[in-house]
């Protein structure tokens, strides 16, 4: 039975299929006493190693793991399961492995491991030859676990769906097999399989724009395939979905987790899953669930190849694959959990242990047990598993979730970290893009900006000030906040005071972002106050309760169509914050069209329509806000990548660290007046409005304009070139900075066709369209969006009157009032400000109220009287606006005088001569 060449594979765990149609099998276990290779066929058909093995029988006070250790091959039939398992007794331990050569082997061979050795719970020790485990490398896996007892090692009963029993107490002696996940054996070796896949497309990190979606979520609800696709890796590689990929623009996909998975025991106790999949269950394996019918029915080796196409297709398509990958825990959670494979294999060695107490687990990821990456064998383990998905698979990037857990020793973090090493001096995943989540729930766990390179992190700094400029900040009046040029014009060029760690390393290290699959989306964060996690099952106390989020009047949706105003542009400047700043940005799935979670910001257990993509909205047959806002989305984005200004790498270098400073040559900052901020300007949080410009010798300078405060305002840009506007928050709502002293209002079109109008007869999409555009949800919405575009074109139209009545006055009276004073007259600012759409200091629920009279009936006022704004209204009766220093004298003509929207990012490119 021993294979002389079979210790060519000793430092490596796995399952490797031999030339003689056999197979070398290997398995770590530092402290058991025994392991067995576990073969598991089907009754229906012959043995492949009947003349091998020794058949075991039932016997009356004997168990079957005490006959085991009488052969060194034996099989047993369990009739129940209508399986027969051929048990293979392994060598070792060889410095902590185990080997066994079969004969014969299979791809799609199931197969799994049983180990003995000390029971002794308060010592750690927790061997039970009773519990069927899974190979940690296997490349596939079959079935899930059940809530029963046969899942755990000790003696524990289900009741009421809950689990009875001590973790401490005796050995189960329950059988696991069927109740358990297998192990699929899948045959990965030739070496040339790979040869005609589409180049990747290694976007550099100065082009990227990531996209982080849900391999079911996304398609689930998508109207466009067909139902045996939707919400599967098929349905991410179809034609369509690769088109409205592209059509967004961005460059980088990142999957939630995609690694097979196991719902944690509390949710199955309660009959509920673990939709994102952050609880891992196979390092190797892919999540069969995932996969069509059709693949699952086929087996592993089926689900596999429907995720090497979904990666081929996406690679064809010009698009990157991120993978998020969970390697701080496992699923089989605190020493209470089911023993699923590491426990059973060598719970000692995998797992960080309470230095007090050997007995329980060190949890720093909030999951009940953490790897202990400490162990050499550990960090091998997950190296060998990143390297298949990238080389096997063709993953060209991970993004690690709670990598502070992966770089504790003696449980403090260190950027020293052998891991982190191990990483950046891979020759293969060193050149992958590698992006840590740089917190966990341990001592001192938030560590963003400390990874050093390569890696880049996700930057919740970025996150929250945006949140707070643009969100809490404006709903508490918009003059002064927590949030002052000096922390948003940080955020802006790149976070300097958290990524200049390393000479070299530069924005790109930032992944900026505003929302992810963990919180709000979006649009939630214009619509909701306070978390609505009631779904969950958890009385609303699972998720985070500090969002920096305002419902601008009312909590969730509404039909008033000057708060749906406000959100629209709350919304359009956040996106313009995220897409306009340096560093990486990357988008949510579904933000780039308002998709909505009803306030559920923990939305991990929800696999249904809370967490599903909402598409009906794109087969109507003429423009909503939905498509509005994609198109500005994606002509956002395609200013972004035509831009490399956009390329920042130079935060500092060895001079720098030597004390050699030196201003940068890329950035100047301006108050809208045109100097220079003083370092008074840069602490007060009451100077909200601000531009930075960004200079390159070579191509296009751009400004990007931050008017930060509810009225228009004034910038005096730089006089060497001349600007033009080519993206502006405000479009969203039907202004554009004006050239001059008042803002440019956009002529909201007619109705516009969208190409759903115009498909062909002919097409496999065209009796969709007609079904989607006859349904009766979808002609509410179109209602909905009619009525919103009614309203601001009588907001568009009640401004002009306004304005013509105004420049009338103005002619009659002359310039009186400044001849006096030198100073804009109170009726001047309060116009001023109206045209603007801002609501001049009030509260979202002043506004609403104040709404009432004009705006939400689409009708206007007379212009003494109310007047409607984009962003709110004003009453004459009201207190008079706070009026703003003059800094632009309105007799004094310039060309460098731009006026832009109250409450706006704007992107101004430089016109070459």
């Amino acid at each position: 039975m021993r294979n002389p060449s079979l210790h060519r594979f000793a430092t490596r765990p796995g399952f490797y299929f031999t030339e003689d149609g056999g197979a070398d099998v290997i398995v770590r276990s530092e402290t058991a006493d025994q392991v067995w290779l576990s073969v598991i066929e089907s009754l229906d058909d012959p043995s492949a190693f009947y003349q091998d093995s020794i058949r075991l029988f039932d016997t009356p006070g004997v168990s079957f793991v005490d006959q085991i250790h009488e052969f060194p091959v034996c099989t047993r039939l369990i009739e129940d399961q209508y399986v027969r398992e051929t048990l293979f007794r392994m060598e070792g331990p060889n410095y902590g492995l185990w080997y066994v050569h079969i004969p014969k082997a299979w791809s799609g061979m199931h197969y799994g491991f049983r180990v003995d050795g000390a029971w002794d719970p308060r010592h750690g020790v927790r061997f039970n030859p009773y519990k069927l485990l899974l190979d940690p490398y296997a490349k596939g896996i079959d079935g899930k676990m059940e809530l029963s007892p046969a899942a755990f090692s000790y003696e524990c009963e289900i009741k009421d769906d809950r689990v009875n029993g001590s973790a401490f107490g005796a050995m189960s002696t329950v059988d696991s097999l069927g109740h358990m996940p297998i192990s699929v054996a899948i045959d990965d070796r030739d070496e040339r399989k790979h040869d005609k896949d589409p180049e990747h497309p290694h976007i550099p990190w100065s082009k990227t724009v990531i996209y982080e979606l849900h391999v079911k979520g996304f398609t689930a609800q998508a109207p466009w395939l067909p139902e045996e696709l939707r919400g599967t890796y098929a349905g991410l590689a179809h034609p369509t979905t690769l088109a409205y990929l592209q059509g967004l623009g961005v460059t980088s996909i990142e999957l939630l987790p995609i690694q097979a998975k196991q719902n944690e025991v509390f949710l199955q106790e309660r009959g509920r899953v673990n939709y994102w999949g952050y609880n891992t269950l196979g390092f190797f394996a892919p999540e069969p669930s995932y996969a069509t019918k059709a693949a699952q029915e086929k087996g592993a080796e089926a689900v596999r190849e429907e995720v090497l196409h979904m990666v081929r297709a996406l690679h064809e398509a010009g698009f990157e694959v991120l993978m998020d990958v969970v390697y701080n825990h496992s699923c089989e959670g605190g020493i209470e959990g089911p023993t699923v494979c590491w426990r059973g294999l060598d719970a000692i060695s995998y797992y960080r242990r309470q230095k007090n107490n050997i007995g329980r687990l060190e949890d720093t990821t909030g999951c009940g047990n953490t790897f202990d990456f400490t162990n050499t064998h550990v960090v091998t383990f997950v190296i060998d598993s990143l390297r298949y998905w990238a080389k096997r698979i063709g993953i060209d990037g991970f993004r690690f979730d709670l990598g502070v857990s992966l770089a504790r020793l003696n449980g403090e973090f260190t950027q020293h970290h052998p891991f982190l090493y191990a990483l950046r001096s891979d020759l293969l995943l060193g050149n992958l893009k590698l992006i840590m989540e740089p917190w966990d729930l341990g001592n001192l766990g938030w560590r963003t900006g400390q990874f050093s390179l390569p890696f880049a992190e996700w930057n919740d700094r970025f996150r929250d000030t945006t949140r707070q400029f643009w969100l809490t900040d404006v709903a508490g009046g918009g003059r002064v906040g927590r949030i002052g040029m000096q922390e948003m014009a940080t955020r802006l060029c790149g976070s300097a005071d958290l990524f200049a760690t390393d000479p070299g390393r530069g924005a790109a290290s930032s992944i900026n972002f505003v929302s992810c699959h963990d919180g709000f989306t979006l649009t939630d964060l214009t619509r909701y106050t306070n978390k609505h996690n009631e779904a969950n099952g958890e009385n609303n106390n699972d998720g985070s309760n500090v969002n920096n989020s305002t419902n601008f009047g009312v909590e969730g949706r509404t039909d008033d169509m000057t708060i749906i105003a406000r959100r629209e542009r709350a919304a359009m400047n956040m996106l313009g914050t995220l897409l306009l700043s340096l560093g990486t940005p990357m988008m949510l799935a579904g933000d780039e069209f308002g998709n909505s979670q009803a306030g559920n910001n923990n939305a991990y257990c929800q696999d249904g329509p809370i967490s599903y993509l909402k598409w009906d909205w794109l087969y109507t047959s003429e423009k909503n806000w939905h498509m509005h806002r994609l198109e500005t989305v994606s002509k956002l984005i395609s200013l972004r990548k035509s831009l490399d200004l956009y390329h920042q790498e130079g935060f500092f270098t060895r001079l720098t660290q030597l004390g050699l400073l030196k201003p940068s040559s890329r950035i100047q900052w301006f108050l809208p007046d045109g100097t220079t901020p003083m370092e008074r300007d840069w602490f007060d949080l009451g100077q909200r409005s601000f531009a930075m410009q960004l200079l390159d010798a070579s191509e296009t300078d751009v400004i990007i304009v931050i008017n930060g405060v509810p009225e228009d305002r004034q910038f005096r840009l730089p006089a060497d070139s001349s600007w033009t506007p080519a993206w502006c928050s405000a479009e969203s709502t039907g202004h554009l900075p004006g050239h001059g002293l008042r803002v440019q209002d956009v002529r909201l079109s007619e109705h516009q066709s969208t190409w759903a109008s115009n498909v062909p007869e002919d097409s496999n999409i065209h009796e969709l369209v007609e079904r989607m555009q006859s349904d009766p949800s979808t002609k509410q919405m179109q209602d909905l969006t009619d009525a919103f575009d009614a309203d601001m074109k009588a907001v568009a139209l009640a401004e002009a009157a306004q304005r013509a009545a105004e420049n009338a006055n103005a002619t009659l009276a002359g310039n009186e009032s400044n001849d006096e004073s030198g100073e804009r007259s109170d009726s001047t600012v309060r116009g001023e400000a109206v045209e603007a759409g801002g609501d001049a200091g009030m509260t979202p629920v002043e506004a609403t109220s104040a709404s009432a009279a004009g705006a939400s009936d689409g009708t206007s006022a007379e212009a003494d009287d109310t007047t409607a704004g984009d962003l709110g209204v004003h009453s004459a009766s009201e207190e008079p606006l706070e009026e703003v220093p003059e800094e632009i004298p309105d007799e004094i003509p310039d060309d460098n005088v731009w006026t832009f929207p109250a409450l706006s990012i704007t992107l101004m490119k430089q016109l070459l001569n």
